[in-house]
């Protein structure tokens, strides 16, 4: 679809977690325009929430710069399996992997998998996420608050560690956060809480791992179309027209930059975090 597609009033509203494929107005991908240069070839990324999304744009774009890559979802296999063809039809392999990020031993499990099916790691992209709207903070119940920082960033941490022993200098560690980390969203405080804790995260890790040439930064994308959204928010006929360029992004706006930092392109570059928000000035 066109970057400046409409979005249908009224007729984007999806049950949880929210699949790609029943989308009205589906996100792009990947540009026809996008050119692969192999800056990824050889190498092997594991990419959680690759199902749909931006984790499905990062997926094919990957696969286009020659890697090869391992998806991780929870249960949207129909999206998985889509993932999956785009990324065989670049020429790549792709390992889908279904289970619980919160699940430390689905942890370990995967990493185990993926070192099976191709005998290492180079790139971590941790993406999976999941959002709660409520007008009123104190209407988030401990059971929603449980789940958002669980998924968003306890999950996170245990991946990490699963995965940091397989990785050797040059490895990315690539982690997603998002412009409300910075902003805040007024319906979304826990949402918006665990972004920022991502962003501490990466800075604080890239520290650590500074010295082993091991390098950790991050994404904070804007307002993006993905299937989170309409599984998620109202009034989403309006989302993203706030922001100066007046529109939302596409995945494939946001997928170049999860190529760059794993890339030989960002070899001095760790512990920051990269805006692609549609033009929103934010510090960090």
């Amino acid at each position: 679809m066109s970057e400046t597609a409409t979005i249908e009033k009224g007729k984007e509203n999806l049950d949880r977690p929210g699949l790609q494929a029943n989308m009205k107005t589906q996100p792009e991908t990947i540009k026809a325009t996008y050119r692969g240069s192999n800056k990824l070839k050889g190498k092997i990324a594991v990419i959680t929430g690759g199902d749909s999304g931006i984790g499905r744009a990062v997926a094919v774009h990957y696969a286009r710069e020659g890697a090869k890559v391992a998806i991780v979802y929870l249960n949207e296999t129909e999206d998985a399996e889509e993932t999956k063809r785009m990324v065989e039809n670049e020429g790549s392999q792709c390992l889908n992997l279904a289970g619980d990020l919160k699940d430390y031993d689905f942890c370990n499990h995967l990493v185990e998998q993926v070192m099976n099916t191709y005998g290492s790691i180079d790139i971590l992209v941790n993406n999976a996420a999941t959002q709660y709207t409520q007008k009123d903070f104190t209407d988030i119940s401990i059971e929603q608050l449980k789940e958002t920082f669980n998924t968003n960033i306890l999950a996170m941490i245990y991946l990490t560690q699963q995965v940091f022993p397989h990785l050797k200098e040059g490895s990315r560690i690539i982690n997603t956060t998002s412009i409300t980390g910075y902003r805040g969203h007024k319906e979304l405080v826990d949402y918006s809480s665990t972004k920022g804790a991502i962003t501490s995260f990466t800075r604080a890790l890239s520290s650590q791992l500074a010295p082993k040439k091991i390098l950790v930064n991050g994404v904070a994308p804007g307002p993006i179309w993905t299937p989170l959204i309409p599984s998620t928010m109202d009034n989403i006929e309006d989302f993203g027209e706030d922001t100066p360029l007046g529109r939302c992004g596409q995945p494939s706006e946001v997928a170049p930059a999860y190529v760059y930092l794993a890339s030989e392109d960002s070899t001095y570059m760790t512990g920051q975090i990269l805006h692609i928000n549609g033009g929103e000035v934010i510090g960090g």
